[in-house]
């Protein structure tokens, strides 16, 4: 049984004396059905202990949740059409926002399976900064080269994933990527879907950076389209799970499958529609990627290094076939999220999103009409 969080509000309702965690977010997990239980004891149990929700238990919703208590409750259901249940097993289950968003209820990687490197990608510039052992790629920049790799198709939809360890310390000025681009096909006019984390200095955490770019909007008088996040484990600690579904309607960025960002299709001339390849690099940015361009670089430190492995394409070729269904990113194969999805999304947002073009008051938003 996982230790429960600390403890320290008391109260006396039910005839239980339990201690609430402060501050923590507080689920029912049931093992009935949450209309089997009558409305009334549904309203002493979210005022005994605070709750904000009540779910069916289930082993995706247990795994984001620390046990507080147990209850054995004896009800009478509410409704004549719902039968007789017997002592029902009320399992209070708590979550602090320190320990990482609710159960999103479906992981679409788990669906895909996957490839090795050389199955799907090969190097594309720094060769010698490149290393393959085991199923595990090593890329790294110094001062003389950083290094990436670009699939072997390009597409016209899909979702692409691979887990990322990132180096820890000083990291300032160096981007460790992997995106979707088009820039080789239509250079100064191309489309992108990025995943970016920003280097940082060695007191600050990793910034993950996701980003599209329209029809050259990355290139020149740059407009993009940032929604940034500092997220809710250490990335340089192990790997993690990072995806970009991309399909005719919608955009989603996942984090371990948890969805952190959905970019609409609003229009024709807001949402990336031609052929992309996949990419991941390692290369120096020191003008912009740290605090605008502050912290730069530093060489001291080299090399730098990315490691990947655990790549999943599951995606439609450019020159497949026509009936090639695009990829959906629910539960219900259709596009959108899922309601325990969207919460799971929410919950990031509210407590993990640093920066979102759309509310940066500086920016021309003439220029992002979907804001």
């Amino acid at each position: 049984m996982a230790e429960a969080p600390p403890l320290q509000k008391p109260v006396h309702h039910l005839g239980i004396h339990e201690m609430v965690p402060h501050e923590a977010s507080i689920t029912l997990l049931v093992r009935h059905l949450p209309e089997a239980i009558p409305h009334d004891t549904l309203a002493r149990l979210f005022s005994h202990y605070g709750a904000s929700s009540v779910r069916p238990c289930t082993y995706g919703r247990r795994r984001y949740h620390k046990l507080h208590s147990f209850v054995r409750l004896q009800v009478q259901p509410p409704s004549t059409s719902i039968s007789a249940m017997g002592p029902m097993n009320l399992l209070i289950y708590t979550r602090n926002n320190a320990e990482g968003p609710p159960s999103p209820g479906y992981y679409p990687s788990s669906r895909i399976g996957s490839i090795g490197f050389n199955q799907g990608y090969s190097n594309r510039w720094g060769p010698q900064h490149q290393r393959l052992d085991q199923g595990e790629l090593t890329i790294w920049l110094d001062s003389t080269s950083g290094s990436g790799f670009k699939s072997l198709n390009s597409y016209k939809s899909g979702y692409f994933g691979t887990a990322m360890k990132l180096q820890s310390g000083y990291t300032a000025g160096v981007i460790t990527s992997f995106y979707l681009s088009n820039n080789e096909d239509y250079p100064g006019n191309h489309d992108e879907i990025d995943i970016e984390f920003l280097g940082t200095t060695e007191d600050k955490p990793y910034t993950l950076q996701t980003n599209v770019y329209v029809r050259g909007s990355g290139d020149g008088n740059i407009i993009g389209r940032e929604m940034r996040f500092h997220l809710w484990f250490d990335p340089t600690q192990d790997f993690h799970n990072y995806a970009i579904l991309w399909n005719p309607t919608e955009i989603i960025f996942f984090v371990d499958d948890v969805p952190i960002r959905r970019y609409q299709r609003k229009s024709d001339a807001t949402f990336p529609t031609r052929n992309m390849w996949v990419y991941g690099s390692i290369w120096d940015a020191s003008s912009w990627a740290t605090e605008n361009g502050k912290y730069k670089a530093d060489y001291s430190h080299q090399p730098f290094v990315g490691r990947y492995k655990n790549f999943k394409i599951s995606g439609c070729e450019a020159n497949g076939p026509a009936s090639c269904r695009p990829q959906s990113g629910s539960p219900s194969g259709s596009s959108g999220l899922s309601s325990q999805q969207n919460e799971a999304m929410a919950w990031v947002q509210q407590n993990h999103k640093v920066y979102d073009y759309c509310h940066d008051p500086t920016r021309d938003h003439t220029q992002t009409p979907e804001c």
